[in-house]
């Protein structure tokens, strides 16, 4: 992975979360809040897992401390979500926007909460965060079509084809 291949990822990234948040945003409250007993209850706990696992890693990044609640417990409603996001989103972009190629090659150590202690290159992250939202994307995905709701078309192949034709 070089840097542009970062920036694509996060691009994708980026391009796939405002998709859900846009699909989200037409549920009516009794489906979004739903504890529909799947991943992190349901959609609005999948949701917040996203945003706090992706604030989590940025800090990680930036030498910053963890967020200060867990899995995104402090968010609310989907507008508080969506703000969180968008926040980590714009520095996100900030940090990517300096980063040079060197740098993927250089580490952090990460310290779970369930223990341990592990170093990991900016690649291995990098390629860690973008498939960990796009795993929980797939779940919202399910939950939605459950609900009987046409979810939105998150893939990387999609993705592409907009970027080619200029969607």
């Amino acid at each position: 992975m070089d840097l542009a291949e970062a920036r694509a990822l996060f691009a994708y990234n980026a391009w796939a979360n405002r998709r859900v948040f846009t699909a989200l945003r037409a549920l009516p409250p009794e489906q979004y809040f739903r504890d529909l007993k799947s991943s992190h209850g349901g959609i609005h706990g999948t949701l917040c897992h996203i945003v706090w696992a992706e604030q989590l890693w940025l800090h990680r990044w930036l030498g910053k401390p963890n967020p200060a609640v867990a899995q995104g417990k402090d968010l609310a409603t989907l507008a508080a979500a969506e703000q969180r996001w968008e926040q980590v989103e714009g520095e996100r972009a900030a940090f990517l926007g300096v980063l040079s190629e060197p740098r993927l090659d250089g580490t952090v150590a990460v310290k779970p909460s369930t223990g341990g202690e592990y170093v990991h290159t900016f690649r291995q992250m990098f390629r860690h965060a973008v498939d960990h939202s796009s795993y929980h994307r797939g779940q919202i995905v399910t939950l939605l079509r459950q609900l009987g709701v046409k979810p939105p078309s998150t893939g990387l192949i999609v993705f592409y084809r907009e970027q080619a034709t200029g969607r």
